[in-house]
């Protein structure tokens, strides 16, 4: 059977990545299913993120990687919406990344955002921190190998979309 594509969307909160994935998924002819951090981060419940996020957080992650994968090995294409954080608990997390989807029709696309425009968003959205894109990006992990980029502040989702596709194909 034919693998699946794994698309990685990685970029910080507020980038754009939820509402690529949705453009994506309303104008693919094929279906991609989506494996995403905060749908993950809800599996856990409150309690275990309080006593110690990053620990949970960090397992659910791989978790996630792990459910992409298998998409792929059963034929499924995937979406994972994400980021590439280096923290302790995952580190090396690009490299275990790139690791595990070694094999795999894996696309790694850049979600860029300004951070301006991204603490912008978190302010009119209500449910992100102010200064949580900009956090984020100082963990990002660094020196990521794109296939492909994709500037939100200067297309719509629906052409970051097109263009991802295309990407795919080229």
């Amino acid at each position: 059977m034919e693998k699946g594509n794994i698309v990685f969307l990685n970029g910080v909160t507020s980038s754009g990545k939820t509402s690529i994935v949705d453009a994506i998924q309303a104008s693919s002819e094929d279906i991609y299913y989506v494996v995403a951090n905060d749908l993950f981060e809800e599996m856990i419940g409150d309690r275990y993120l309080r006593e110690d996020y990053w620990k949970h957080l960090s397992e659910l992650i791989i978790m996630m990687y792990h459910t992409a994968k298998l998409f792929s090995d059963l034929g499924k294409h995937v979406l994972i919406d994400g980021i590439l954080v280096e923290r302790p608990e995952l580190a090396p997390h690009y490299e275990k990344v790139k690791a595990l989807f070694a094999g795999y029709p894996f696309y790694m696309i850049e979600v860029y955002c300004p951070l301006d425009i991204c603490r912008q968003r978190n302010i009119e959205r209500g449910n992100r921190g102010e200064n949580q894109s900009q956090e984020q990006h100082d963990m990002m992990a660094q020196h990521i190998d794109y296939h492909f980029t994709v500037n939100t502040h200067q297309n719509t989702s629906e052409e970051c979309a097109q263009l991802i596709l295309k990407s795919l194909v080229d």
